[in-house]
């Protein structure tokens, strides 16, 4: 009975392992990062097959093919999160706001971050757009520097695929 259950458990963890791997492979295909996503590859599909082994082997019992499928479903979850926490490459930010945008702008620089102003034409006249380009990682620094400054301000994020040139001095942890 245990190595049954165990079984079942192993099922469960090798499909969360290697749909959290597609994941991750994924989203190193996206970003260019092609050596990565092969590397990953390598180790999901191993996993895949011997799980897919184990539950073919076993179809006249339903409660692996219940594991393998919450398996996936979990991965997804997982996989996720992880992609979250990792936060691979570069995000491009446009903010309007309409208190003191130009102070912002400062502020933001202050801080590290290159920002690029430019004028755009709303309904309602013509207003600073601040552009800035840095890690995803730092995303919730800016989100949150912006939010303190102007809660209403209009905010867009574009994951950037490549980047290349321009002013990048991001302030370091500890500094």
């Amino acid at each position: 009975m245990l190595a049954l259950v165990g079984g079942y458990f192993l099922i469960f963890l090798a499909r969360v392992a290697d749909v959290s791997m597609a994941t991750m492979r994924m989203l190193f295909l996206v970003r260019g990062k092609r050596f990565y996503a092969a590397g990953i590859g390598i180790f999901e599909v191993t996993i895949y097959v011997v799980a897919l082994k184990y539950v073919v082997d076993r179809l006249s019992d339903p409660v692996s093919l219940i594991c393998y499928a919450l398996g996936f479903a979990t991965g997804n979850i997982v996989g996720s999160f992880i992609e979250e926490k990792v936060a691979l490459g570069q995000v491009t930010v446009q903010v309007i706001t309409l208190r003191e945008p130009l102070e912002l702008a400062e502020a933001l620089r202050t801080a590290g971050f290159g920002v690029t102003v430019t004028e755009g034409q709303g309904r309602d006249g013509s207003h600073p757009i601040l552009n800035l380009s840095f890690p995803r990682k730092q995303l919730g620094i800016v989100q949150q520097m912006v939010n303190d400054w102007d809660a209403n301000a209009f905010v867009v994020v574009h994951e950037a695929r490549t980047t290349h040139g321009g002013f990048c001095h991001y302030r370091r942890k500890g500094k």
